[in-house]
């Protein structure tokens, strides 16, 4: 007699225990197709999103993450599933025939609603109405606010995402636009992001924005502002090339066709970045160059948690060391600080504050603690001053290079330190300022200035 084939189950969690509610097993996203219509005025969206993955596992039954908004209708692989079941998180599946291990398929999903953010440990995070418009910030679990996904960065797909709303509204979104047509008062944009994202950092920014071209190369960085904001917004990012310049040396070739710039109307707490995109408040921009620690920052995160992106969030700091310690880089290159001065400066600040974080496994509340940014950076600069800027920044253009659009780790990092400086001193040094509650003295010694390679 043949036994019955057992039932397996996609895992409704990602497992990673930073988010334990979020992501998914049992299969990997290929692509997202988002195609969603969107009413401004009445914050109501209806929407399709037809999500192509592939099963790593048997399936009789996944899950997706959604949040907030209501479902219309499902297919698996072209058929209704034989069960449907929608919590306050999760859209779990179980499709008409099991999905056979290795097998690619599709699923499609109609909803609707009222889009809004999903609670967190860090606050409301995703889908975010303006006074007058939209702002999408996904990290680290938003993205569910919006579209029906496998929210875990570890994750990445390709995205095609197309909104229609009023047409006197600017959208900005990842990738190139590829595809803009009005009709009736409606306005349809379509983006094309061919390389693999994170959930969280797909977006969508949707304003009455004036649009100013900054440059065409190597680079093209664009410019989007209320027009009450147009001097301010263009004193503030002139020197936005000459960033891209600089950290492109430092870090090695930018990663995307593309960077673009968001000035919304409204005040926000902190600037955000997404694919492509780096997001600022009215109150970030003042006409002085007062924030441009904070668009070197977000700038940075180009490379290191967009390209490079972690796989799991207790390694938060290989995003936020890196962003910080290219603001202290970009100082040095504009004729500030220079990088080692930053980092004794940050370091005595950080040595006035507790000492019981482990920067390399802070905990899910303290992900974003000032003292990962901050000792994260210093890590890097202890590495730079014990290996030297040669084999420093050697070691990051390898690393960038290796993984680009891929998931790291710690060790991947490790990995290219120490081929760049034939040690494993590196090692060591990240070890005792990340792995420890202990802080670490800095070396007396300061390295020679960054040479911009041609």
């Amino acid at each position: 007699m043949l036994l019955p084939t057992p039932a397996v189950y996609g895992s409704t969690s990602a497992g990673d225990p930073y988010l334990p509610a979020s992501g998914n097993g049992g299969y990997a996203v290929d692509h997202y197709d988002l195609v969603l219509d969107y009413r401004v005025a009445t914050n109501r969206l209806s929407a399709v999103a037809t999500i192509t993955a592939h099963a790593l596992t048997r399936l009789d039954r996944f899950s997706l993450d959604l949040a907030g908004l209501s479902v219309d209708k499902v297919t698996v692989a072209g058929a209704a599933p034989v069960k449907v079941v929608h919590t306050a998180r999760k859209l779990v599946l179980t499709p008409a025939v099991p999905l056979a291990a290795g097998e690619s398929f599709e699923v499609v999903v109609r909803y609707r609603g009222a889009p809004h953010p999903v609670r967190s440990h860090w606050g409301e995070l995703g889908w975010e109405e303006l006074a007058d418009g939209v702002l999408v910030a996904g990290q680290p679990s938003g993205a569910p606010s919006w579209f029906p996904c496998n929210d875990h960065p570890s994750d990445k797909a390709t995205f095609r995402i197309q909104l229609t709303c009023e047409a006197p509204y600017t959208v900005v979104s990842n990738g190139p636009l590829v595809a803009k047509s009005t009709r009736s008062g409606r306005t349809t944009w379509t983006f094309d992001v061919r390389e693999p994202m994170a959930p969280y950092l797909a977006s969508v920014q949707i304003g009455r924005y004036r649009r100013h071209d900054i440059a065409a190369a190597p680079v093209a960085h664009t410019l989007f502002f209320p027009p009450s904001l147009a001097r301010q917004s263009a004193v503030d990012f002139a020197r936005l090339g000459e960033m891209i310049d600089v950290f492109s040396a430092a870090f090695g070739p930018y990663p995307f066709p593309a960077y673009a710039v968001v000035v919304t109307d409204d005040v926000l707490e902190i600037p955000l970045e997404a694919h492509g995109l780096g997001v600022f408040g009215r109150n970030h921009v003042d006409g002085l160059h007062g924030s441009d620690r904070l668009i070197a920052h977000e700038l940075a995160h180009q490379w290191f948690g967009n390209s490079l992106t972690l796989t799991r969030w207790a390694d938060i700091w290989l995003h936020e060391g890196f962003a910080c310690y290219a603001e202290w880089i970009w100082a040095e290159a504009s004729g500030g600080l220079t990088a080692h001065q930053s980092a004794v400066q940050h370091r005595a600040e950080v040595d006035r504050l507790p000492k019981n974080l482990i920067v390399s496994d802070p905990g899910p509340h303290d992900m974003f603690d000032d003292r990962v940014y901050k000792r994260g950076a210093l890590a890097l600069h202890a590495v730079r001053q014990a290996i030297g800027d040669e084999a420093f920044f050697t070691a990051l253009r390898a690393y960038t290079r290796t993984h680009r659009h891929g998931s790291v780790t710690t060790e991947d990092l490790l990995g290219c330190f120490d081929v760049a400086s034939g040690t494993r001193v590196a090692d060591k040094i990240v070890a005792r300022w990340v792995s420890s509650k202990s802080l670490p003295q800095l070396r007396p010694a300061v390295p020679a200035p960054l040479e911009p390679t041609a």
